[in-house]
């Protein structure tokens, strides 16, 4: 579990409640079809702007800002400086032996791809092709949640147009013209909190993973072609140590 994450969802909302509480009951907050004009409607624009495949799957998407296995770039860098040392002392078919270890569908499948002798271009165009569809993936997914949070406010303010005219049809009761301006209200309330508490943080949650992790690709597709073309291990450290911030830069030499 992400604590950041989590610890912005509990705070957001434990204090947002904590301050619906105070002077008042919750139940002035709860208003059944307001929720339902704000998760329908939402839910209804996203299903027109997307096809349902991508909607059902932005589910698993959405488990990757609360899950997220660390990446510990300095242990690739180690893997990557030990598989050169391997393939200078024995040759890159010696290589196949090291892929046992390699838990990353991209890197192994990198590591493959030059053990099998795949040209260094063509190498580095399938495994650029290969990051471009992971971030078109990462992309679409960070992108539902961006939409569903800013069609969530316009449906809050449609709840809210329908609220309007519900009151203007009582004026004759100038008792119910209170109660029906605040579920109107009510409506707006649901479409913010939604879509500033909810689906932007995910979706900018989203984005950081994604960034993370093509960083991380990016290190490893440079590793494999140095390791290729036959690099002094030290100079690939060198190189691998340009996608890591100076003060977490640590030589195994």
């Amino acid at each position: 579990m992400d604590l950041a994450t989590l610890l912005g969802i509990v705070s957001g909302f434990g204090l947002v409640i904590i301050a619906m509480s105070i002077g008042g009951g919750l139940g002035a907050f709860i208003n059944a079809p307001s929720i339902m004009i704000v998760c329908g409607g939402t839910m209804g624009a996203v299903l027109i702007n997307y096809p349902i495949s991508d909607v059902l799957g932005v589910i698993k998407v959405a488990k990757n800002a609360f899950f997220s296995e660390e990446i510990k770039i300095e242990k690739i860098i180690e893997m990557l400086i030990e598989i050169s040392k391997i393939s200078r002392r024995e040759g890159i078919l010696s290589l196949e032996k090291t892929l046992k270890d390699i838990k990353d569908p991209f890197f192994a499948k990198g590591m493959t791809l030059m053990i099998d002798g795949i040209e260094p271009v063509i190498l580095s165009e399938l495994l650029n092709t290969e990051l471009e569809y992971i971030e078109e993936r990462h992309r679409l997914g960070a992108e539902i949640f961006m939409t569903m949070g800013n069609f969530a406010p316009a449906m809050g303010m449609i709840g809210t147009l329908i609220g309007l005219v519900k009151m203007l049809m009582q004026m004759n009761d100038p008792s119910s013209i209170g109660p029906a301006m605040a579920v109107a209200l009510i409506t707006t309330f649901y479409g913010v909190i939604l879509a500033n508490l909810v689906f932007l943080p995910i979706a900018g949650k989203l984005k950081t993973r994604s960034a993370q992790e093509l960083a991380v690709k990016q290190l490893i597709m440079s590793g494999i072609l140095s390791v290729q073309s036959g690099d002094n291990p030290r100079m690939l450290e060198q190189k691998l140590h340009s996608f890591v911030p100076p003060k977490e830069r640590k030589s195994v030499f």
